[in-house]
């Protein structure tokens, strides 16, 4: 086990100790791949880390065994589809020396319920949550590596956000802007993780589907795009127009990115995730356009474009040093266009850094 995934197991471990968890159970995710550098392939064959105080092991379906290997020095506990993984589960959970009468378990939000249940119901006294307060507490705060990879991959969406918008002309379709920028990606070793281009009306639709709409004249143009290159992922969103920006649209981008920097500026360690949506929304409201902004103000984003922690109204997270997310305050307009403007930061030093280097200016077409 490299220098990396001992640090955040012995963090794990005291996360742990912290919240008196006795073990830790995470299937085939993003939260594994965190814990161990292990993405195995996810069927309906029962795949399960768990991890104790004094010890951490595989579930894993003996196909798989030689694979994993090469990936994880953490023993395995393998079963065969002729068998079934009771007697291999029941050995992995003997081995991690809890308490079976009332241990407190964790479990991965995200693995298969038949992968919970067969947990719980080897463990019928236990008790359980999910990751918040420990895998999902560690993931929220990036250290310098993952700094660094997320820095990264902002800067090469930067250039492929400018590769899209430099390929606008009359009659080019959402489809084809798209593909220039899935292009450029592939070009320069990144994987596109979604690329959305909207044009006129339809970036009135916060979540619009590219397709075929042709470029117009006087048509306000949204994209919102990111890839995954150094095992990290970028999003970002920036607008623009072809031609002549179409009515209102520069007082709209305006208080939109008022609306950023009121955020940004919020963002400070101590700060509950909430008062940064509303400073952001607070922006909005004033310029009479609150019912215009149909969303949260952001997401976490590390391993998973969506992670903790959340932007939202209602969120009593309280930021701390290393955490990432999107402020991305959009007004839409039914029927004419939609404008949103979207930063990554982290927080460091105390403060929001953006981790992109692109200006937030309307970009002007033809």
């Amino acid at each position: 086990m490299n220098a990396t995934l001992q640090t955040r197991l012995a963090n794990l471990r005291a996360r742990m100790a912290a919240t008196a968890t006795d073990l830790v159970v995470i299937g085939p995710s993003s939260h594994m791949l965190y814990m161990a550098d292990l993405s195995p392939h996810g069927d309906e064959r029962p795949v399960l880390l768990m991890i104790s105080q004094s010890f951490a092991g595989f579930l894993m379906p003996a196909l798989n065994v030689d694979s994993a290997r090469q990936h994880t020095d953490l023993p395995f506990f393998p079963w065969a589809d002729a068998d079934g993984p009771a007697a291999a589960l029941a050995e992995l959970i003997a081995a991690t020396g809890i308490d079976r009468t009332a241990p407190s378990i964790v479990l991965d939000e995200t693995m298969r319920a038949d992968f919970a249940l067969l947990v719980l119901d080897t463990l019928p006294g236990a008790s359980r949550r999910f990751t918040n307060d420990t895998v999902g507490y560690l993931r929220s705060r990036k250290d310098a590596a993952e700094y660094d990879a997320l820095k990264k991959s902002a800067v090469l969406n930067d250039a492929a956000m400018a590769a899209g918008f430099a390929a606008l002309r009359p009659g080019i379709t959402e489809r084809e802007v798209a593909t220039v920028i899935r292009d450029f990606y592939k070009a320069n070793g990144a994987t596109t993780e979604f690329c959305s281009v909207c044009f006129g009306p339809n970036g009135a639709f916060p979540h619009h589907h590219t397709g075929e709409t042709r470029l117009a004249e006087g048509d306000a143009v949204l994209i919102d795009t990111g890839a995954r290159i150094y095992g990290y992922p970028s999003d970002m969103t920036r607008v623009g127009f072809y031609g002549t920006a179409p009515e209102g649209f520069g007082q709209i981008h305006s208080i939109l990115d008022r609306a950023v920097e009121a955020a940004i500026a919020a963002a400070r360690p101590g700060t509950p995730a909430s008062a940064v949506d509303k400073a952001a929304r607070d922006v909005i409201t004033a310029a009479g356009y609150g019912p215009n902004f149909l969303h949260r103000t952001g997401h976490g984003l590390g391993i998973d474009i969506h992670e903790t922690p959340y932007i939202t109204a209602t969120s009593d997270t309280v930021l701390e040093e290393g955490m990432v997310f999107s402020i991305e305050p959009g007004i839409y307009l039914q029927g004419r266009f939609g404008l949103r403007l979207e930063e990554i930061v982290i927080i460091r030093n105390g403060v929001a850094e953006i981790l992109s280097d692109m200006p937030r200016s309307a970009v002007a077409v033809g």
